[in-house]
């Protein structure tokens, strides 16, 4: 049995601690009010006996809770009182230095929290163990003096989560959609070295590999480019190769017409094309952020952004170029070729691809063999979001924030170059756990933790005001997001609508069945469920009018904090069925994972959950292997595209590289009560001598999870 140390560190229970320390308090009574050694030993049994009934790992806290509770409940109200006396002393001492202990189990890989924080990120590298020491002096400047301290007390107790505190005492932001055009067509800056307009599609690629990297290290969140700004270049490369190829018959005295000049250009067209696409697949999956980490890139595949004719065709066969390698993945130490986690990939379907009678059916055919292999694209449909974004269709920033519809001065629609400022998110299932199930209490509640969020989020926003364009050059004053002079500040762009910050929630589901009973698929629980959405958008839409900020609201994609957010309702309210009894709590609005419902009528319900996630929402649905059944896949691509504006479909890509097996890496429980990743071909247990990928909150995750979140993928079931 494992318990959490408050160093995070993962260590063995050891029931003599308990006995040591009550025996400890007991000497400070005076003997007539001391406990008996065999009440001492009882109380000890019990508590251990709790931790065992646990079904997770519980922290020394909580430990230390159930010790007060029990001397309590054993009438010794003086030993408890010294007890508790003692651990506040101790607290106070911790609180002189908060994150020295914290960094010590970083540097040596013993923090189980900060080991399973994110699963793209190795807690083993240098790099990573630098980006979380970091993180642990930010969070402890946040806490005691950059956030209000009711904000990171109910951060700390799990009744919000302020996301990304480890990088708040910078003046950075969330995630963004790269200009990428302006910055090859137009040129930019890396690292002090001017970067003159491309003049091939590979050299443009080999150029957005770097911008790529730049991008990341200069900011915590996901990112964005559009393959059509990629594509343009392949006329540059048509160019030079019929340049080229005349010159080479001419020099070796050919006769060759224009036909056969183009022929044979065309053909480089395509290997340019390859090598292009290659190096943006292998770039971003061998590059390392400052972070410790591949930059959480998405590369967006929409035929419609480029003009109808040969720019069209041209962004056709770089989206078949993208698919074809990412069908055949990337090689790993063993030489085997894997899934990779980067780039993202969004695939939008249209009136020109969704049919087979289609002109671009066969990319639509790709995309599906593509997904039943290696996961990705997702998919995007452009009919739904057209609806609910005001006729646009365009990508989400990282793996599922979407900005807000916003004109320029010009009065011309503008995305690209645009960013999210951050986070705060609310958990649901809490507002409902506190009201008991008195709705008018529950929503005076909702109305007070809205308010912890906006101080949170106006917190975020006014920690970026004031930031001046050099913090980050490839950002603000080389076209990644603005051209801004040396000394400028960011100001303007974080007002009137130009980056957007987003009002996260989670737990709708557990919340809707506190409050009725019923799963919020049940008619009768669904309009309550969509109550409580239009009262964050109606939050959200107060406060814009308030700050001319766009606020919006965003179906948070919890990866570690479904972890945490549960833990901390179990350790306020106990265990309710169906509501605290997992160690996770559901994503945004979805259908619980165990929940048996069909991928249509899945993918139907939570349609309607999209509308009001304007600031970011996808939705999922558990598919098993249908590399043999394309027409499955299929299916389901073309209701997303009549039904949903953003979907995915789930499938596993495993190996083990001790047996070669290929088929699906299961998760046991060990000997400690512990989920472990398990080959269920010659049982290796061994997490790094196998590949598991799993899509975790958007992005696939391949660096293991946490028990909250190993419990939630475990526990899912098929739609299809």
């Amino acid at each position: 049995m494992k318990i959490i140390k408050r160093s995070g560190e993962e260590v063995g229970f050891d029931i003599s601690k308990i006995i040591a320390a009550v025996h400890k308090a007991n000497k400070e009574v005076e003997p007539s009010r001391r406990l008996g050694t065999k009440q001492i030993q009882t109380i000890a049994q019990n508590v251990e006996e709790i931790c065992k009934a646990s079904t997770r790992a519980m922290s020394v806290e909580e430990i230390q809770d159930e010790v007060e509770d029990q001397i309590m409940r054993a009438g010794a109200h003086r030993v408890a009182k010294v007890y508790i006396t003692y651990r506040y002393k101790r607290q106070l001492v911790r609180q002189s230095n908060t994150t020295d202990a914290q960094i010590i189990t970083i540097i040596e890989s013993q923090n189980e929290e900060a080991k399973q924080e994110n699963s793209n990120k190795n807690p083993l590298l240098a790099s990573t163990q630098r980006d979380y020491m970091a993180g642990e002096v930010s969070k402890d400047i946040a806490k005691r003096f950059l956030l209000p301290k009711e904000v990171w007390e109910a951060h700390e107790n799990g009744v919000i989560h302020f996301h990304d505190a480890d990088y708040f005492a910078q003046h950075i932001h969330n995630c963004c959609l790269v200009n990428l055009d302006d910055m090859l067509q137009n040129g930019t800056v890396i690292s002090e070295t001017k970067i003159d307009r491309p003049n091939s599609f590979s050299v443009a690629c080999t150029v957005a590999s770097q911008i790529i990297a730049q991008v990341a290290s200069s900011q915590y969140g996901g990112q964005s480019v559009s393959a059509y700004h990629l594509s343009k270049f392949v006329a540059s490369s048509r160019e030079k190769f019929r340049r080229e190829v005349r010159e080479e018959f001419e020099e070796a005295g050919i006769s060759a017409d224009e036909e056969q000049i183009q022929k044979v250009a065309e053909e480089r067209v395509l290997k340019d094309i390859d090598k292009g696409v290659q190096t943006i697949q292998y770039q971003v999956v061998t590059l390392m952020t400052t972070n410790g980490q591949a930059p959480f890139i998405t590369l967006f595949l929409y035929l419609d952004e480029a003009p109808e004719g040969q720019e069209r065709s041209d962004l056709a066969m770089v989206i078949r170029s993208v698919l074809n390698q990412r069908i055949l993945g990337v090689k790993n130490e063993k030489g085997v070729y894997i899934t990779p986690a980067f780039p993202k990939l969004i695939y939008v379907l249209d009136e020109d691809n969704i049919t087979e009678t289609s002109q671009f059916w066969d990319l639509t055919l790709l995309a599906a063999k593509c997904t039943a292999k290696r996961m990705v694209p997702d998919y995007i449909s452009a009919k739904i979001m057209r609806k609910l974004k005001q006729g646009n269709v365009y990508t989400c920033m990282g793996c599922r924030s979407f900005l807000t519809v916003y004109r320029d001065e010009k009065e011309q629609f503008q995305f690209y170059g645009r960013f999210n400022q951050g986070v705060c998110t609310i958990n649901l299932v809490d507002v409902a756990c506190s009201s008991m199930g008195d709705f008018e209490e529950f929503w005076n509640i909702l109305e007070d933790r809205l308010e912890l969020c906006y101080k949170a989020l106006m917190a975020r926003h006014n920690r970026l005001m004031g930031t001046k364009s050099d913090i980050a050059p490839i950002l603000w004053q080389y076209g990644a997001l603005a051209r801004l002079k040396k000394g400028e500040t960011i100001d303007k762009l974080l007002l009137n609508g130009y980056s957007t910050i987003s009002l996260g929630y989670a737990g709708l589901c557990e919340c809707v069945h506190y409050m009725t009973g019923k799963n919020h698929t049940d008619p009768s629980a669904t309009p309550f469920a969509l109550e409580v959405m239009q009262r964050l958008n109606d939050a959200c839409a107060k406060w814009k009018q308030k700050e001319q900020i766009d606020f919006s609201v965003y179906g948070t994609p919890l990866e570690s904090t479904t972890y945490k957010f549960a833990k901390c309702l179990q350790k306020r309210f106990g265990v309710i069925k169906g509501v605290t009894d997992k160690n996770y709590i559901t994503n945004s609005y979805h259908v619980h994972v165990t929940e048996e419902i069909g991928a249509f009528e899945k993918l139907g319900f939570e349609a309607q959950f999209q509308k009001l996630s304007p600031g970011g929402a996808i939705s999922y649905v558990e598919v098993p292997n249908l590399q043999d059944n394309l027409p499955a896949a299929l299916a389901v691509m073309q209701y997303i595209y009549e039904n949903i504006m953003y979907a995915e479909l789930n499938t596993k890509s495993d190996y083990c590289s001790i047996c070669g097996y290929d088929g699906e890496i299961r998760i046991v429980t060990d000997a400690h009560g512990k989920l472990a990743w398990e080959c269920p071909n010659c049982g290796n247990r061994d997490q790094n001598t196998m590949s598991v990928a799993r899509r975790t909150c958007g992005y696939i995750g391949t660096q293991y999870w946490n028990q909250g979140r190993t419990q939630e993928i475990k526990e899912r079931v098929l739609h299809l």
